[in-house]
């Protein structure tokens, strides 16, 4: 049974009608007129419109290839690359550890496959016009000095402090905020470790000191038995204590709020927070062997730990964890909404308001086309929905909804696009202690 979102009347402008469910076919919309006589336009679901186009499948199929092709050469060149820096860094290989190439393999496929995935999600039409858009507007002569500005203060209110999470709530910001960090420090120390860019050794003609190394030069030295030494021995150690209080955090977050609990899976969210306590423990128990109990259970401990860390890596470009990533491109996205105010706004073409920036219809309208979306208006001054603000789309759906009850009652769509622009639509349920999160969502927030 279909929807019938129609914004006909006077103007005689097309509708949205969706027959039923099922993927979306790229043989693009169709139009008709009801036993009304208000003109719609269809979108092909499946086998809604007799199947779907062979050629348009085929056009689709092709695009699909490209796209794998390209991720997957980028990620062979980006692992490649980080294959031949390995190597060098290590000064051939002098200073490589074999005892650590499980640790080295398992990181080069979850750089292919971190690259892989990156790069399909990059060619995605959304995401490519964020991602587009996004460079423009920050590298923009016009506003570049002021977009550097607001990076730097993003960069550390956004990423580094999680502002954003501290404002939904304060126990979820202390998991994410030292799960985050804690897993930061532990990046930080181990790959270098791992890929011979960093090491340790005694000094010549006194073995109380030690020097360190970074890609073969020596960069400083200390006493063995410092402070300095002491906190740089226990990195992992002090990561530990990071990570495991914020995942007890998010385990008690995930049994505790119905909310959460209502839409969250195993492999989604517990999964992740199972595996960052695995490993941060089993690195833990390392230590309390060679520490205090005079290396007991080290062997089993160490491949313990080995798998830990080697699973969670190999999960991290397939699971959650791949969010870490893909967090920092949303900087782009504030800056094009940034641009996007101070640059022309839409203005409904019902009611005549502003509702967003242009540039912002204009691209989401290319989005749309390039996903096989057709919400175009032939005939009609709307020209296409997304000149519609939020406001009046839901009054058109109730328009909508009324027409379809009763269909003999053509006056009931004389309000649905009229010539002139008529006033916004306002409503009385104010939202009963919910609200926006920002300047947007209060402009177009509704419960």
């Amino acid at each position: 049974m279909g929807l019938l979102m129609s914004v006909g009347g006077v103007t005689a402008a097309p509708a949205l009608r969706i027959p039923h469910a099922g993927w979306f076919g790229a043989a693009g919309a169709r139009g008709g007129t009801d036993r009304a006589g208000t003109r719609y336009t269809r979108i092909g679901w499946g086998s809604g419109w007799d199947g779907l186009d062979a050629i348009a499948v085929r056009k689709v199929e092709l695009a699909m290839r490209r796209e794998v092709t390209r991720s997957a050469l980028w990620g062979i060149l980006v692992t490649a690359l980080l294959a031949v820096l390995i190597v060098i860094g290590s000064r051939n290989l002098a200073h490589f550890d074999a005892a650590l190439v499980g640790y080295t393999f398992a990181i080069l496929f979850t750089t292919f496959g971190i690259t892989y995935r990156y790069a399909m999600w990059l060619q995605r039409p959304p995401t490519a016009v964020y991602w587009r858009r996004g460079w423009q507007t920050f590298l923009s002569r016009r506003y570049l000095a002021r977009n550097l500005a607001a990076w730097a203060d993003r960069a550390v209110t956004d990423v580094a402090l999680n502002r954003f999470i501290w404002r939904r709530a304060r126990l979820r910001w202390a998991a994410h905020w030292l799960i985050m960090w804690g897993c930061v420090l532990a990046v930080l120390i181990t790959f270098p470790l791992v890929f011979g860019w960093l090491h340790f050794e005694t000094v010549p003609g006194d073995i109380r000191m030690y020097r360190m190394f970074v890609f073969g030069f020596p960069i400083a030295s200390f006493p063995a038995y410092s402070v300095l030494a002491f906190t740089l021995y226990h990195g992992l150690v002090w990561a530990s204590f990071l990570v495991i209080p914020g995942v007890m955090i998010a385990f008690r977050r995930r049994m505790r709020d119905y909310g959460a609990a209502a839409v969250q899976t195993f492999s989604q969210d517990f999964m992740p927070l199972i595996l960052l306590f695995a490993v941060s423990l089993s690195g833990l128990l390392l230590t309390v062997s060679y520490t205090w109990m005079q290396g007991y259970a080290y062997t089993f401990l160490a491949i313990l730990h080995a798998v830990t860390v080697i699973t969670t890596l190999l999960f991290l470009s397939f699971g959650k964890f791949f969010h870490v990533l893909q967090r920092p491109a949303q900087l782009g996205v504030s800056f094009y909404k940034d641009v996007g105010q101070s640059e022309d706004q839409a203005h409904c073409r019902r009611c005549g308001e502003p509702f967003t920036s242009r540039m912002h219809v204009e691209d989401l309208i290319d989005a749309q086309r390039g996903l096989g979306f057709q919400y175009e208006m032939p005939g009609s001054p709307v020209e296409h929905y997304q000149w519609i603000c939020p406001h009046c789309r839901r009054a058109l759906i109730g328009i909508a909804q009324g027409a379809a009850a009763n269909r003999g009652q053509a006056a009931l769509l004389e309000t649905g696009l009229a010539p002139a622009p008529i006033p916004r639509p306002t409503y009385a349920n104010p939202g009963l202690g919910q609200g926006p999160l920002g300047e947007e969502d209060r402009r177009n927030y509704h419960p």
